[in-house]
């Protein structure tokens, strides 16, 4: 164990700190000691592996709020949705009255291939009786996942066939998409949203783009909101997209790492037409990257609440053990030579604090409450506008926080899963009449109404569950209520593309980049303002 904690500190100090060796001689042995004594003459037993981890863990809370110390289990966790697929069977799923849902299976999966269908409900795993007996989330994806080219038996009831269906299927290497809708808001103006920027993000960007460039697509919206960032290199190869050759797409430095240029280049299938990017305080790093390289160059309107603030970049260091630590090694500058890295103290409590901070201050509402300092000013390349750094993307068109739909009644409903599961269930009741009715999302989009009945079905489930309306609430939140199940019901009928088209018709910021980039003059006038 000694010998361990002193290789990972020779990796860490040889591949980055490049520090004086006799210095680092001194200190690695100085840590070395006191590890060694504690293990040869504490007056108690004690957990060795958790002193080691411990102690990496308080020595990287002295450097910055983004170096951190990752567990074997976490790197795990952590490196699926990044690296764009999973082992299983390939269901989406929910737990409906204590019963597994097929909400879909994943497109070209195992499950699909065998037959599985939505709607079904999954009673056993390996003869493993699994409805009825409280499984949760977390047991169920560890009966149904594991390494490609195992198998796994799972036996579902649905409706109108008799008796029980045995499915025999072979695991198999599973999607994770960062693509959570793409479609044609009108006949010229298309919609992306990105979730993540993962492994598989340009090549699904590149697919829906082609896709809606059938579609005669002149002008886009694209979605970065609540887009926490992933893989830098992803969000250089997006920008690239919008910009011409050579055109610098973002740099990095550090102290101990060379200045690290990313330039556009001849490639790319959006470098005409208006572009306008939504972002908000969930917007971080590779989003705040691909947005802060548009809106230096010039190409595209930014359009929202100003992005969460991370411009450190982060390097992976593998341990010995399966655990790693994610080490701040530079710094990542916009083209106009903007840090959006946003301030944090020695404790870093304020910086965790920071998001609360602004909905306290009021910044959520006003961007008067939202000051930068002039040092921290720079000028778009291309129009000269007026930008800043110092803490995140500050956008063009400022759109506030809506709360005036919001109630206590649709916050608990949502928080206690009650709209998830009523979703579910008048779904699961009437899908086959809803899809024949309504055989494509345009015309649900037209013609689905949530009815007096359907509400009253809603609150009559809410109900059971202890949740009432309280007076005033409906009135409040009645409309946003409706959107959100006309939506949820669709996401359930379709897939996550058709639940943005409608939650996007009441959306504030959506509504204001459908505005903007469809009034050539007005996007102009926005472009070239100083």
């Amino acid at each position: 164990m000694i010998r361990i904690v002193y290789i990972s500190l020779v990796l860490i100090s040889t591949v980055f700190l490049q520090s004086n060796a006799q210095t680092f001689n001194e200190q690695a042995f100085k840590l070395s000691r006191v590890y060694s004594s504690i293990i040869s003459y504490y007056v108690d037993s004690v957990d060795e592996d958790q002193i080691v981890e411990h102690a990496i863990i308080e020595m990287l809370k002295k450097l910055d709020p983004h170096s951190v110390y990752v567990t074997k289990e976490e790197v795990r966790e952590m490196n699926e949705p990044l690296q764009g697929n999973f082992e299983g069977i390939g269901i989406q799923f929910n737990l409906l009255n204590d019963t597994i849902l097929v909400i879909s299976p994943i497109s070209g999966g195992p499950s699909e291939k065998v037959g599985m269908m939505a709607g079904d409900r999954i009673v056993r795993i390996n003869g493993e009786l699994v409805a009825g007996k409280g499984i949760t989330t977390t047991q169920v994806r560890e009966r149904l996942l594991g390494e490609k080219g195992t198998k796994v038996i799972v036996t579902v009831l649905r409706r109108g066939s008799s008796g029980q269906l045995e499915f025999n299927i072979t695991r198999d290497k599973i999607p994770i998409f960062s693509l959570d809708a793409a479609y044609m808001v009108d006949k010229q103006t298309g919609y992306i949203r990105l979730n993540r920027f993962s492994s598989t993000t340009i090549q699904e960007f590149e697919a829906a783009l082609n896709q809606l460039q059938g579609s005669n697509l002149k002008n886009l919206i694209l979605d970065l909101r609540d887009n926490g960032g992933g893989y830098l290199q992803e969000s250089v190869f997006l920008a690239d997209h919008f910009l011409d050759s050579r055109k610098l797409l973002v740099y990095t430095e550090g102290l101990k790492s060379p200045k690290m240029e990313y330039f556009a280049s001849a490639k790319g299938d959006f470098k005409t037409g208006r572009v306008v990017v939504l972002i908000n305080e969930g917007s971080a790093s590779a989003s705040e990257i691909v947005a802060g390289a548009l809106q230096d160059w010039d190409r595209a309107l930014i359009v929202g609440r100003r992005s969460f603030g991370k411009g450190l970049v982060q390097r992976p260091v593998n341990l010995p053990d399966g655990s790693m630590i994610r080490l701040t090694v530079a710094r990542y500058y916009t083209p106009a030579g903007r840090l959006i890295q946003k301030p944090y103290d020695d404790d870093f409590r304020g910086y965790a604090r920071d998001l609360s901070n602004r909905l306290q201050n009021g910044e959520y509402f006003s961007a008067d409450k939202i000051s930068f300092p002039d040092s921290l000013s720079a000028k778009t390349l291309l129009n000269k506008r007026i930008v800043f750094g110092g803490g995140g993307i500050m956008p063009d068109i400022f759109v506030p926080l809506d709360t005036t739909n919001y109630s206590e009644f649709y916050r608990d409903i949502i928080q206690s899963g009650v709209f998830n599961r009523f979703a579910l269930t008048y779904v699961d009741q009437n899908r086959s009449q809803l899809k024949l009715k309504y055989p494509a999302i345009q015309k649900y989009k037209s013609d689905f109404i949530i009815t007096g009945d359907i509400l009253e079905n809603l609150l009559s489930f809410a109900l059971e569950e202890g949740i009432e309306p309280r007076e005033g609430d409906l009135d409040r939140s009645g409309k946003m209520i409706k959107t959100q199940l006309k939506a949820l019901i669709a996401r359930d009928l379709w897939d996550t593309s058709e639940y943005f088209e409608i939650v996007n018709q009441e959306d504030q910021a959506f509504q204001t980049a459908v505005k903007i980039i469809s009034d050539k003059s007005l996007y102009d006038q926005y472009l070239n303002s100083r």
